[in-house]
Formats: C-alpha cells, structure tokens, sequence
C-alpha cells in the first residue's frame, strides 16, 4: 500500500485517505508529480529492513527520512526480539522469565517446525515410492534401503538443522 507524507505536517496516509478528504476533487486514476503537489504531498517509496545481525534481532520501522535523490523512505531500527518481563503463573505466583528462556524456547519452537517440514519431505519421497511395496511387485534391495534410509532421516545425528538425503535408486 503506497503511502504519502503531507508536506505541512509531516504526518503520513494512504492513498484512499487522501482520496476521502477530498471529496471534490476529481483525481487520476495514476498520480503524477502534478497530483502530488495539488495535495501537497509527497509519496513514500517503499523500503524493505536489512537482514538483522543475528537470529534474535528484529527490525521495527524508525522515522521516514528522505534519500539524497529527495525520495522520503522508512528508516528501519535494529532491536532485541526478547527482553526480560514478569510473568503471573498458574498458582498466581510472580516469575521472571530471562530472555534466555525466551531464546531457548523459540529454537525449540523453531527446530520443531524445521523438523515437521523435514518429515513431510521424507513422508512425501515415501509415498512416491510406495507402488514398490504393493503385494504384485517385488522390490530391489536397493529401493528396501532406499525406503529406510527415509524413515531413519529423522535418526541423524543433526536432524534437523542437517540432512543427508538419500539417493533414489533408478
């Protein structure tokens, strides 16, 4: 959604707000630099945060500020995902949680979606080769290790952070 910064006041809409606050106003349907300066506004041109340094940072967008080819854009703001809070369990007893805890809950919380993805995918090449299984066919020894190499993924020493994926047989 384009967004445009008043010239007055500094303060920033959308382009259907400004199409409201002037009902009179017959508007193109694509603005140009003459629109702009009719509304007295300038548009925001769209920024995207920067990688944050590490995986418990995150970006919150700062203040707009405007380029040297005079575009305003948003500024972006490095922070910590986690701070240290107070908490009310259960039984109402006041606890803290660190950011440690924070931090260890959210690599479970991660690695146990990166393992769900991971079971999917070896559930997924399971599947493909299930016909082989069927009572009719006799399977190769080489699409038997295939098949429990697959299951024994999720026995790897990194799962799932690192996966040595099996090789189809032909």
């Amino acid at each position: 959604m384009t967004q445009y910064r008043l010239r007055d006041t500094g303060e920033v809409k959308t382009k259907s707000q400004l199409v409201s606050e002037h009902p009179n106003l017959s508007l193109p349907k694509v603005w140009s630099a003459n629109t702009y300066d009719s509304l007295g506004v300038d548009p925001i041109a769209p920024s995207f945060p920067p990688e944050p340094s590490d995986d418990f940072k995150v970006f919150g967008r700062g203040p707009l500020e405007q380029d040297a080819n005079g575009h305003w854009r948003w500024t972006w703001i490095e922070r910590d995902m986690f701070f240290e809070r107070t908490e009310i369990d259960e039984e109402g007893v006041e606890r803290v949680v660190t950011v440690q805890e924070q931090k260890d809950a959210k690599v479970a919380a991660d690695n146990a979606a990166l393992a769900e993805r991971a079971r999917a995918t070896r559930n997924a090449l399971l599947q493909e080769t299930d016909h082989y299984a069927l009572s009719d066919l006799t399977m190769t020894d080489e699409m038997t290790a295939y098949r429990q190499s697959l299951r024994d993924v999720p026995q790897q020493a990194d799962f799932p952070a690192t996966i040595t994926w099996p090789t189809k047989p032909e």
